[in-house]
């Protein structure tokens, strides 16, 4: 067929019209909206300045794994003793430590002196540290300038201590027979701290506590036993009750303490026996397993008002009856 070579009317011509035809027009738009603002060169991943921001970030994240671990507790880290009394108690108890730290801007008075010379005495190495540095270390404890980094401490194996003192006291080596006490489920160093402190005044022969759930030797212990935690033993059981049983078949009496006994402590009449005094924790008091082993349950008579003793001070009060029974005294 011939092609139609008439000429086309202005209204065809109109019709057939697809779109500007002078320059670009819509046809280039999104070519020329850009992609946005040039990135920074530590940003951009093949740039000299990302390698160099990598490097800087891992270097920080590496100091911050190696700075102690702080917890705003206002009583320092599990290692470290801070405060100038507290320092000095423990280094006058030769308290195992490894480092003195002591700000660099420090305000000496006599306690400062002395602690440096019992630690140069004691070969722990004397640091001086900045102000934030010591704040770290010591948890933003009030360390007043001073802080004492302690060494692990070495607990003993329940079993031997056990032995050990029914041994001592076989042998005549002991005034009196074995008095051990034992914390089922304290928690709280403050709580031991104090026990520590009660059994040390009261001629106690060593603490047990569990491997498990329990709180341990920490700076915070340390502290509150005032020096009590270095003059007596403390012992770790795997198991408390497998504990106790074998304490029993070697010849031991365990005592719990509750304030629903069976009996009241006062004129305990295994006080003379060697003994074991088992105390539990505030609200829980003694585990199910624990309470079953004891020989006997007994209560410290309180007012009715009052509705339970704090777990120091129910074992104060018991290691001081039971002293006193032991010197002769009349129920």
């Amino acid at each position: 067929m011939a092609k139609d070579s008439r000429p086309k009317s202005a209204a065809v011509r109109k019709k057939e019209k697809k779109g500007p035809v002078v320059g670009s027009g819509g046809q280039g738009r999104r070519k020329l909206e850009g992609k946005g603002p040039t990135p920074k060169a530590e940003d951009r991943v093949y740039h000299k300045a990302h390698r160099q921001k990598q490097l800087a970030e891992r270097s920080r994240a590496k100091q911050q794994a190696r700075q102690p671990r702080t917890r705003g507790s206002g009583q320092g880290t599990d290692d470290v003793v801070a405060g100038r009394n507290a320092v000095l108690e423990a280094l006058t108890e030769a308290v195992p430590a490894k480092e003195l730290h002591v700000a660099t801007d420090i305000e000496s008075d006599g306690r400062i002196r002395e602690a440096l010379q019992l630690a140069a005495e004691q070969s722990v190495h004397i640091r001086e540290v900045g102000r934030r540095q010591l704040d770290r270390a010591s948890g933003d404890a009030v360390h007043q300038g001073v802080a004492l980094v302690l060494e692990p401490y070495d607990y003993a194996e329940a079993g031997e201590l056990i032995d050990e003192q029914l041994q001592r006291a076989r042998k005549g080596h002991l005034a009196h027979q074995p008095l051990l006490v034992a914390c089922d489920s304290i928690t709280d160093p403050r709580n031991l701290g104090a026990i520590l402190r009660a059994a040390a005044a009261f001629d106690a022969d060593g603490v047990i506590v569990p491997e498990r759930r329990s709180a341990g030797i920490t700076a915070t212990t340390w502290k509150t036993s005032a020096g009590a935690a270095a003059r007596i033993p403390v012992a770790r059981a795997k198991n408390l009750t497998h504990a106790l049983r074998a304490a029993q078949q070697e010849g031991y009496f365990v005592v719990g303490l509750d304030g629903d006994g069976d009996a009241e402590l006062t004129g305990l009449h295994l006080a003379d026996e060697p003994l074991i005094v088992v105390v539990g924790s505030e609200g829980r008091g003694l585990s199910r397993l624990v309470h079953e082993t004891c020989d006997q349950i007994v209560s410290i008579p309180i007012a009715s008002s009052t509705e339970s003793l704090n777990a120091s001070m129910a074992v104060g009060i018991s290691l001081y009856e039971i002293a006193r029974l032991r010197a002769g005294g009349q129920s």
